[in-house]
């Protein structure tokens, strides 16, 4: 990997047939994909200013558009998922699967849009921008959540997007359903994972109902004042919650995931205007750290 060029010959014949194609379409054919996505990546991964990209790349403008075309139109999503479908029929993905969130601070550059706040946008229309543009007002200022789903090695399956004062717990069922890996083969996509590891903050009975009607192993330590108000009730409180302290030990990795999502400098503090194009630069990521496998 030079300074300017991440992916090596043999990750981009991987991804190359997947990318949209200019032919049949009126206009001006596609600058080539390679020397574009190798652009986006350094954007995001220096924390330049689009304007500032290096000549080498061609037209600042170009790979904006490129970027913002990509995001919209779900090309990076589809990559993704074809690269988890890959690993999956090779049978390397590990699914004990870990959730949390993680808040970036955002740029006064990327905050300056009206933006409608209090909403409850839904945020599992993963290619449409929601009015608020995940941006939200937490003890620390604007800033956006991350809310990501890993596999056991932490390895990336859902990313979305949110503002940063909103609750894990209420995200839980919106990751959840978009963790969905299709199969090679054709049929159904994979959407049940064996275990989920979550931390306090995703303790509710509403989640672990979730899980449970789903056959899934739930890993979620229950917090001190639950246990009280479980124990003042008495009989009518119930039973204590099935908890596999030794599982929990792996829930570090998710931890680990967002460590390395936050060396692309462009992630760990937003800049981007739009949540659509801020969610597409993470799930570009996800598919770099895939072709890393």
């Amino acid at each position: 990997m030079s300074r300017t060029s991440v992916l090596s010959d043999d990750q981009w014949s991987r991804i190359e047939p997947l990318l949209p194609s200019s032919d049949g379409r009126r206009g001006r054919p596609f600058r080539g994909h390679r020397q574009v996505v190798e652009g986006i990546i350094y954007r995001y991964r220096c924390g330049v200013a689009w304007r500032d990209l290096p000549a080498e790349f061609g037209p600042w403008q170009t790979v904006w558009k490129r970027h913002r075309r990509f995001a919209a139109d779900g090309t990076w999503d589809r990559i993704h998922a074809s690269l988890l479908a890959e690993a999956d029929a090779a049978g390397q993905i590990d699914w004990t699967v870990s959730v949390d969130s993680t808040i970036n601070r955002a740029h006064q550059h990327g905050t300056n849009l009206p933006r409608s706040a209090g909403g409850t946008p839904n945020y599992k229309k993963l290619l449409a921008e929601p009015p608020d543009h995940a941006i939200g007002r937490s003890r620390g200022g604007l800033s956006t959540k991350i809310h990501h789903a890993c596999d056991g090695k932490g390895r990336p399956l859902a990313m979305i997007v949110g503002p940063g004062q909103a609750g894990d717990s209420p995200m839980f069922p919106v990751v959840m359903e978009a963790v969905r890996v299709p199969r090679l083969g054709g049929g159904p996509p994979r959407t049940r994972p064996e275990a989920v590891l979550g931390d306090k903050a995703y303790s509710s009975r509403a989640n672990r109902s979730l899980l449970r009607s789903r056959g899934i192993k739930t890993v979620i330590p229950e917090p001190s004042d639950q246990i009280r108000h479980r124990k003042r009730r008495g009989s009518r409180g119930g039973r204590p919650v099935n908890f596999d302290s030794n599982i929990y030990k792996g829930r570090n990795t998710v931890e680990r995931s967002f460590s390395l999502f936050k060396q692309w400098r462009a992630i760990a503090t937003r800049y981007d205007k739009l949540a659509l194009t801020y969610r597409a630069g993470v799930v570009l990521y996800a598919v770099v750290i895939w072709l890393r496998q």
